[in-house]
């Protein structure tokens, strides 16, 4: 079995209040969980308006297929405009 864990570092610069900042993050956490089976949570940053972290963790027996998830959650992250992806971290447990 093969487990692998995500970490992002994102920024949300039009973000004013934690309520803004609540409604994205929560938008892509309910996306990448429904499309990918995922566990998602937010795991750092979270008195900050502007700034993320979150952290995706999948499982799987293929690690080829998980490769490819990876690369499909890179390419999903690309796809919020409201998002800048500062940093992304891909660990195997």
């Amino acid at each position: 079995m093969h487990i692998l864990l995500i970490q992002l570092s994102l920024h949300i610069p039009m973000s004013h209040s934690l309520k803004d900042k609540r409604r994205q993050i929560k938008s892509l956490k309910d996306r990448i969980s429904q499309r990918f089976n995922a566990a998602v949570a937010e795991v750092g940053e979270l008195d900050s308006w502007q700034f993320a972290k979150l952290a995706i963790c999948m499982l799987s027996n293929d690690k080829s297929w998980l490769d490819s998830q990876y690369s499909q959650i890179e390419a999903l992250l690309l796809e919020y405009p409201e998002l800048e992806l500062q940093q992304i971290q891909r660990q195997w447990l």
